[in-house]
Formats: C-alpha cells, sequence, structure tokens
C-alpha cells in the first residue's frame, strides 16, 4: 500500500471482523477521553466525536514528503486491520476544498519543528505540521484518542472506532528525548531492538543512544578488525548475580552485523528516530584489548571482561596505532549510523597504566603536558585523546558527545555533555556554553530499583527510582541563567544491562517509567501533573497491554510508610495504592482475601507480627505486599539522633532504627541510615526501667561501594536521673582485602543492668584501607536496625 501509487483509489479490500472476548480496557474508549501521554502542551476539549467508517477518507497534501505518506500508509493499514473498515487515501492540493468525513494531513511551515496541530470535529479531522516529524507525533496522538485496539493484531468487533473532539496545539519542550539500551554487557537481538524503537516512537522519544562496546563485549561488526567481534564479543565468563569472585564458565556472546545495523537504523528512522552510536574510548575497552593487546600500556594477554565495574587496562593513548584503530573504527562507524552525534564515551578511565607507561609518558612530554591543582597530567592526556577524536570527527562533519567526566582535565572545543553524576556536569558544562543532556543517575537510571520491595523483584544494580521520582525531574536546573539554560538541549533515561538478563527483564525495567520520562521531556513544566499523568496512565497500560509489552505494576501495588511517633512501643504503618481501590490485610500470617480485614486507618504494630495486604483491582492482578516486624526493647521507640547522618541516606529519620524492619543488600531502599562524616550517636528512651544487657547492630559491607563495616561500638545507660554511665565497649577490626561482601550483625555485650535510656555510638571507618583502590577516603556506614535486648 503506497499513497504515491493508490491516491484516489481505495487502498485494501473489507475485511472480516473477528469476535473474540476481550477485557473491558481493551476494546472500548476509556472514560478519560483525553489520556494522551506525553501530555499535549495545549488541550481544548469540544464536545462530539468523529466517527470512522467505510466512507472514511485520508486527504494527504502534496506539499508532505513520500516519507509522510509512508506513515500515513501504516496508520491507516492499521486501522483497517483492526476495525474491520476500509479506507480510502487521497492526495490533493493544498487550495483543494475537503469532503467531510475526512482526516486532512497539510503542511504549515508556521507550526514549530516536530510541533503540530489537531483539530477534530464530528465531520473533520485536521493535521498540520511544518515537518515529518510532527506529522509523525500527531499520529501518535490521535492513535492514543483511538480505541486501544488500535495497537493490536486483529479486528475487534466491540471497539467504538471513534475519536473525541479536540482542539491540540503541540511541540516538544526539548529537540533532544533519549533512552539509552546498554548491549555491552547482555545482548538484545535485533527484534528487541525494534521493540524498543516502537516504544520510544509511542512516547515521542527521538534519540536512540545504542551502547555497542564495553569490557565486556564488543557488539558492532567492524570490518576492518574482524577479531573485534570473533574475539572481543564473547566472554570466557560471567560473574553470578553480585558473588564478585564466582562465575559461571558458560561463554556469552553476540553482535550485530553491519546489515542488522542498517536494518535497525532505517527502522528508526521511519519513527524519527536518530540512532547514536556509542564506542566507550579510552576506558572500557578490556573487549578490545583482547582482540588487539598491542593497543594496551602493558601489551596483555587480556581478556573480555566477565565482572562489571571498572578495569584498570585501557587504550594506550602513548602509542600512535591507538589513533589508527580508533579512527579506522569510527570511519565504518560514520558510515552505518547518519547521526550527527557520536558518543565516545570518556568515563570511568583510571590513569594508573598511563602513570607508569613509558609511551605515555612521552606522549605526555611531547604535547607538553602539566598538572594543575586540580588534575595531573594523565588527565590532560585523556582531555588529548578526546580532542583528537573530536577534529576527527568534526573533519567528517560530526560532533562528539561524552560523559560528563570529560569535563576533567580540559573539555573539547565542540563536545556535548552527557550529565549522569547527578546534575553539577551538566552546570558546569552549560556555564562553558557547552551543549547538555540531562541524564543524572539519581532521577533517570532506569536500572536502578522501580520499587522499595525489592526482595520481590528481579536482581538489579542498586538505587531507588520509582516513577515518581523519574516523574519529578526538571533537567533544567534553577542555578543556571537564563542565557545558560539554553543549552540544556535535552534529557535522556538509562537502561545499564549488567544485571539486564532477558527481553521481557528489559521492557519490564523501562516501562511505566519511560512514560514519565516521555513527560519530563516533552511536557513544558507548567502542564505537568503528577495526578493528572496518574489518571492518563490506565490508558497507556492498556496499550502496553495490547502490544504485547512487559511492563511493572508498582504503581498500582501497595506502598506503605513507617512512623515510630513516640516512646510508646508502636510502629504506625501506612497503606496507599493508586486510585481508590480497597485494600484488605492481616497480621496473623495468613494470605488476605477479599474477606480479610479492610484498610482504613493507619495500623498499629505492638509485637512480633508479619503485615500481608493485597488490593482489589478489576483486570489486574499485583503481588501481595509482606512484610516482617521483630519487636526487641528497642522497637517502636523513637530515637534521639545526637548526630548527622549523611543527608542522601537519612530517608524518614530515626525511626528507621528501631522500627522493627530489617533492609536487604540496597542501601537506596529507605530501610537503611548512612552515615559517613560522623559516628552514628542515638539515645534512645526506653520509657520505663528495663533490663538490658546487649546491643546489637545490622549493617551493610559492600567495599566496592566503599560501604565498611564499623569499627567500634560503645553503650551507655542512665536511670531517672539521666547520669549515663559507660556499660561497654567492641572493637571491630579494620576490614582486610579478603572481606565479604554481605549484611553482618555486630553485638556488644555487656553486664545485665536496669535503664531508662541507653546511648549507643557506632565510629565509621574513618579511612578506607590502602588495599582498597579508595584508600583514604572516607568510607559510608549504613545501619538498618538497632536491637537491644
Amino acid at each position: 500500500m503506497n499513497l504515491s501509487k493508490h491516491y484516489g483509489k481505495l487502498l485494501a479490500a473489507p475485511l472480516s471482523l473477528l469476535l473474540f472476548g476481550l477485557i473491558a480496557c481493551q476494546g472500548k474508549v476509556s472514560e478519560n477521553q483525553y489520556s494522551v501521554i506525553p501530555q499535549p502542551n495545549e488541550l481544548h476539549p469540544v464536545s462530539g466525536n468523529f466517527r470512522f467508517d467505510n466512507s472514511t477518507v485520508f486527504h494527504v497534501s502534496s506539499a508532505l514528503d513520500k516519507t509522510c505518506s509512508s506513515m500515513i500508509d501504516s496508520l491507516i493499514r492499521q486501522i483497517e486491520i483492526t476495525s474491520g473498515y476500509r479506507m480510502k487515501a487521497e492526495i490533493v492540493e493544498d487550495n483543494e476544498a475537503m469532503p467531510q468525513n475526512g482526516i486532512t494531513f497539510s503542511l504549515n511551515k508556521n507550526i514549530a519543528p516536530e510541533g503540530y496541530e489537531l483539530t477534530i470535529d464530528p465531520n473533520d479531522v485536521s493535521v498540520q505540521a511544518s515537518d515529518r516529524s510532527g506529522i509523525f507525533y500527531a499520529i501518535q496522538t490521535l492513535k492514543q484518542l483511538m480505541p486501544t485496539a488500535i495497537y493490536g493484531k486483529q479486528a475487534v468487533a466491540d471497539a467504538q472506532w471513534t475519536l473525541p473532539c479536540v482542539e491540540i496545539k503541540d511541540a516538544p519542550r526539548f529537540g533532544y528525548r533519549g533512552v539509552m539500551i546498554d548491549v555491552a554487557r547482555h545482548f538484545f537481538p535485533k527484534e528487541e531492538m525494534k521493540r524498543v524503537i516502537d516504544l520510544m516512537a509511542l512516547h515521542k522519544l527521538n534519540n536512540l543512544h545504542w551502547h555497542l562496546s564495553d569490557d565486556q563485549g564488543w557488539r558492532i561488526e567492524i570490518k576492518k578488525y574482524p577479531k573485534l567481534t570473533e574475539i572481543g564479543s564473547i566472554r570466557n565468563k560471567t560473574m553470578i548475580r553480585k558473588e564478585w569472585d564466582n562465575y559461571d564458565t558458560t561463554p556469552y556472546g553476540g553482535f550485530f552485523t553491519q546489515e542488522e545495523i542498517k536494518e535497525i537504523v532505517k527502522y528508526a528512522d521511519e519513527r524519527c528516530i536518530n540512532v547514536i552510536p556509542e564506542i566507550d574510548l579510552p576506558g572500557h575497552m578490556m573487549a578490545a584489548l583482547a582482540a588487539y593487546p598491542n593497543l594496551g600500556c602493558t601489551g596483555g594477554p587480556y581478556e573480555v571482561s566477565g565482572q562489571w565495574g571498572v578495569r584498570d587496562d585501557v587504550l594506550c593513548p602513548g602509542k600512535e596505532e591507538t589513533f589508527t584503530f580508533i579512527e579506522g573504527v569510527l570511519t565504518e562507524v560514520m558510515e552505518l549510523f547518519p547521526s550527527k552525534l557520536i558518543h565516545i564515551g570518556g568515563d570511568e578511565c583510571p590513569k594508573v597504566r598511563w602513570e607508569k607507561c613509558p609511551h605515555c609518558q612521552a606522549r605526555i612530554k611531547k604535547e607538553g603536558l602539566k598538572a594543575n591543582q586540580k588534575h595531573s597530567a594523565e588527565f590532560f592526556l585523556q582531555s588529548y585523546v578526546t580532542a583528537r577524536v573530536e577534529k576527527f570527527l568534526n573533519d567528517h562533519g560530526r560532533q562528539i558527545i561524552g560523559w560528563d567526566e570529560i569535563l576533567e582535565g580540559e573539555l573539547a572545543p565542540n563536545a556535548t555533555v552527557m550529565s549522569w553524576r547527578g546534575m553539577d556536569g551538566g552546570i558546569e558544562a552549560a556555564r562553558l556554553h557547552h551543549p547538555v543532556i540531562m541524564t543524572p543517575n539519581t532521577y533517570v537510571y532506569l536500572d536502578y530499583y522501580p520499587t522499595l520491595n525489592t526482595q520481590d523483584e528481579p536482581l538489579a544494580i542498586g538505587g531507588y527510582n520509582p516513577i515518581e521520582k523519574v516523574y519529578s525531574l526538571d533537567p533544567v536546573p534553577s542555578a543556571l541563567n537564563e542565557d545558560e539554560r539554553a543549552y540544556i538541549i535535552g534529557a535522556q533515561g538509562n537502561l545499564w544491562a549488567e544485571y539486564i538478563l532477558s527481553s521481557d527483564h528489559l521492557e519490564y525495567m523501562l516501562l511505566p517509567r519511560l512514560a514519565a520520562l516521555s513527560e519530563v521531556q516533552w511536557t513544558q513544566t507548567g502542564n505537568k501533573n503528577w495526578d493528572r499523568f496518574l489518571g492518563s496512565l490506565d490508558h497507556i497500560i492498556s496499550v502496553y497491554n495490547e502490544m504485547g509489552v512487559n511492563y511493572g505494576k508498582h504503581i498500582y501495588e501497595i506502598s506503605a510508610t513507617y512512623d515510630v511517633p513516640s516512646t510508646d512501643g508502636t510502629v504506625m504503618v501506612t497503606l496507599s495504592t493508586q486510585g481508590d481501590a480497597p485494600i484488605y490485610y492481616t497480621l496473623d500470617g495468613n494470605e488476605p482475601s477479599e474477606q480479610s480485614q479492610l484498610y482504613k486507618e493507619p495500623i498499629q504494630i505492638k509485637e512480633n507480627s508479619t503485615l500481608q495486604a493485597m488490593v482489589k483491582r478489576e483486570n489486574m492482578k499485583t503481588r501481595i505486599f509482606k512484610k516482617e516486624f521483630r519487636f526487641n526493647k528497642a522497637t517502636g521507640k523513637l530515637p534521639t539522633l545526637n548526630s548527622a547522618p549523611t543527608e542522601k541516606y537519612t530517608f524518614a529519620g530515626a525511626s528507621i532504627l528501631t522500627d522493627g524492619l530489617r533492609g536487604d543488600f540496597n542501601y537506596s531502599t529507605g530501610y537503611w541510615m548512612g552515615f559517613m562524616n560522623e559516628p552514628m550517636d542515638i539515645t534512645i528512651d526506653l520509657g520505663t526501667p528495663t533490663t538490658v544487657s546487649s546491643v546489637k547492630i545490622g549493617t551493610m559491607i559492600q567495599v566496592g561501594e566503599w560501604i565498611f563495616p564499623p569499627t567500634k561500638i560503645t553503650v551507655w545507660t542512665a536511670g531517672k536521673d539521666n547520669n549515663f554511665l559507660k556499660q561497654g565497649e567492641t572493637e571491630i577490626p579494620l576490614a582486610t582485602a579478603d572481606i565479604k561482601d554481605g549484611l553482618i550483625e555486630y553485638s556488644c555485650l555487656f553486664k545485665e543492668t536496669e535503664a531508662n535510656k541507653i546511648r549507643i555510638l557506632i565510629d565509621t571507618t574513618s579511612a578506607i584501607p590502602d588495599w582498597h583502590g579508595a584508600r583514604n577516603e572516607k568510607a559510608h556506614m549504613f545501619i538498618d536496625e538497632v536491637i537491644v535486648e
């Protein structure tokens, strides 16, 4: 079907209607007829509906290019397949009169780039845009206003094939709206990449950042360097879960041929999506070094890394052959990707090999690179690499983009900066008048857990970025002035794949957080509204159902907050869920049902209990909420903090330490309190004279995250007179290199005594030991519970 050949003729034969049972939300227009995500920036409802039937005609302006005709072809074909109607399409001149019951697509150069104007009345639909992207995004809005069956593959008998009348004027807030998919750590085949592109198109994203190389695998065919895929695409072992010295020795690999890449790039372009390749350099190059060991400082041998994290071995910029290699790779990359931007990584590049490499030191001397108060000469050596690669790409009409580490040393003249370590790097780059894409890990790292209920989640890298956190991001910091803000060109979500083993898991981590991200990127700040977004989320979820993609239901599950309001030994639990769906709960260990206690007000927990709760929803089953409370003599008694926790890891405050809940191996869930600059110093009022003889604390060890055990526990008690006497002290040896990550309890035992109050001081590791890469830095300490017996 091609409008350029078949305009004025019937586009397809009638299709018979297929009758089959559907849940209501799949076939019917939802009550909220204007549930569009991302929210259009100007939407005015009008009474009435436009109805599709066999006489509906699509009028396509001759001023639109052929790619627009292909987009409209695709829409017509999808309506025919799912409605059973047959449609006409005609190419028309701009000055022709349009008959009624028509859908007109026309050109209007006065509309902003990527914007569109959509007017629906009972007789006509008008779509105007200034470019193909605007036409495409108008089509995405039209589809979201139709029955969700439009996203299916078969005709639906009971769908109401209408469009609600409306006037929309819309254009994106940012020109760059991206998502990054990492295929280096785990490989996702061509068909899954196309599904990701379809999801991006649905949400009006326009840049796919494709992370194609890393220490753990090289995923792009380079014909000049065949060993990159023959050797570099396969790792012989992969670490199991987060057991850093335990491996699955099954070889793991995969790569995209150049023909597959061309196919994916074309598929994306048809959906107005630019594909930005990333070849991460000069660090994260173990896969390339395994294939071509002469490119390293030591000459190897090297192997494709089976561990996550950062490796010390990187490309050697002291050797001229390194730049021959880089330019050879990037030449083929440019032949495959028309993108103006080429991502060169630049992140997490250790300098330890360069410090001892005679080739690198010779390069430093030759180029006159000097240390300053902030950076050693080796940092300026990386800046030399970046600038040289930038010149090569600039000479070929391309621009570089890199992670915010490229700010260290000296920023290349024309570089775009992707700010991932928070927003400070982006602020610095904007003040230097460089284009910035905000992608702060604390908001839009989609490999972080989407829920606090991590024990029931597939393994993730850590962190906590729920959908509401993603939605709350404003990519333009208030710290910038008006001129500087213009350099923030967009935002991006990143999905790193260390622990993403399957396509289903990939989609689960993207959705529905991609919907929240799309409003961050598209919708003007004044039009963003969390409650309105939640009201539209049901509709986009029904679209996911029709598309057959996997998604998280966390927003529809039960969430809880915990409070220790006083010293009376009570933990208060407040349950909530999206909408007004009823919640039923039990405390006796039995699984809840609709016959269980209906939740109406906060639940008081005063003894060992297992709280389980369920939410009743039509057409959606969610997981049972479950929390186990274990009481001791301090539980339910609000401590007084005598020292300040790390601000980022304070969460709900002192009640975390005595709420009867234990944390898992994720310090960002809110069950842990973090300390770094000061010890943990708390006082607990036990309420009445209480016999005590021990204090136990729950701690976490993750040496790769600079989380170390405490070094000392000291305990004092006081009677009614508030005169504190020291009762015990436990010295904890400084961690050695063979310490294992895990959840560890440490105790301080003392002679049984009666106390009204107890003071507990927990000393942190003040300086990370010499055996660690971050030697002499301050260590984190995390405590989830203080247990007094």
